[in-house]
């Protein structure tokens, strides 16, 4: 079936979900320039295949920020998935596991973490917003890290949530149980759900500090995502970061940003091995992975095509959509003469678009 079953799932999910809810995960900011760049842009970079090489087998094990993984394509973090399907989290984190795929669980889980983690038997990093009131952060963060992720993931792109015509403001609203879900147990006894809400909103005055707050919270490498600038990496690393992720939030936060796939070789230039570097934003494929790969990028995170895989299918949808792309970058890894990931972003493979 191959890549098809991703065109497939977009479908039934177009099919199955509220058309609020349809509308809400696959809305961008503003008037949406950076959501429709995100995914064209992969398709302008060109490829120089080297022949005549071994490729009877090939290699997809990466290790990335200390994580091992069978293959470099991950799952990004994204909002509320029981919106999606019941089981929420729980399915995308067996599903995750069933396909070898990291998972980076957001902050905005719909899902206990204890729950999710029960359901992952493979690694998974937990993505931190850092809400206003930052007794809120340190327990989920401490949480996380005694339920079994092995890094955290700051969203740094984030201050405020970014306005998005098509939901008419930030999100879709949000029942309490699941905006709340891993809240509540730890909000001011007697605190209204509507001040539990304000209380966990993005604080806009983070700075570089909190890279080093959040390791010693937790004890755990700490990754800033949203970052689509190579000074900004080099910051990041400075200020104690294990890595960082190339992202424009999938288009959903400041329109007219970089797509990701135009910033990605700055960013790796500058980090320059000195941590990881990860990358989503409208990789639909395992070719848009391998141009990542040849960017300098060590792993790729599908976003969208993972919800609509999770409304189509649950916890086997996800696995197939991970597979899908997994198998994909098999392919044409061969195709381009390499025998493994970890050596394509020296190969020169990639041609930079005109």
């Amino acid at each position: 079936m191959g890549l098809r079953v991703l065109d497939d799932q977009l479908a039934a999910a177009h099919a199955v979900l509220p058309p609020e809810v349809l509308a809400y995960y696959d809305a961008g900011a503003g008037a949406e320039h950076t959501r429709a760049e995100s995914e064209q842009v992969w398709s302008r970079f060109r490829l120089r295949p080297r022949v005549l090489r071994d490729v009877g087998s090939v290699d997809l094990a990466v290790e990335v920020a200390g994580t091992a993984l069978p293959h470099p394509v991950g799952i990004a973090p994204m909002a509320f998935h029981a919106l999606a399907t019941g089981e929420g989290e729980v399915a995308t984190a067996a599903g995750a596991s069933r396909s070898g795929a990291l998972l980076v669980l957001s902050t905005r889980s719909s899902r206990s973490l204890e729950d999710v983690a029960a359901a992952a038997t493979g690694p998974w990093w937990f993505q931190v917003y850092v809400m206003k009131d930052r007794a809120l952060t340190e327990a989920l963060v401490r949480r996380a890290a005694a339920a079994g992720a092995s890094a955290l993931v700051l969203t740094g792109d984030t201050p405020y949530v970014g306005l998005k015509r098509r939901v008419d403001g930030v999100r879709l609203s949000v029942p309490d149980d699941h905006f709340l879900v891993n809240l509540a147990a730890h909000a001011v006894p007697g605190q209204a759900p509507e001040a539990q809400r304000a209380a966990a909103e993005q604080d806009p005055t983070i700075d570089l500090a909190t890279i080093a707050w959040l390791h010693e919270v937790s004890g755990l490498p700490v990754l800033v995502k949203g970052v689509l600038r190579g000074d900004d990496a080099l910051a990041c690393l400075q200020a104690g970061a294990a890595g960082v992720v190339v992202s424009n939030h999938g288009g959903r936060q400041l329109d007219r940003s970089l797509p990701s796939a135009l910033a990605l070789a700055e960013v790796a230039g500058a980090v320059a091995g000195r941590g990881a570097v990860l990358v989503d934003g409208g990789i639909r494929s395992g070719l848009d992975a391998l141009v990542a790969l040849g960017l300098g990028a060590d792993a790729v995170l599908l976003g969208r095509p993972v919800l609509w895989a999770l409304a189509a299918g649950g916890a086997d949808g996800v696995a197939a959509c991970v597979d899908a792309v997994r198998a994909d970058l098999a392919h044409v890894l061969a195709l381009s003469g390499s025998r493994s990931v970890r050596g394509v972003a020296h190969e020169g493979l990639v041609v930079p678009p005109v």
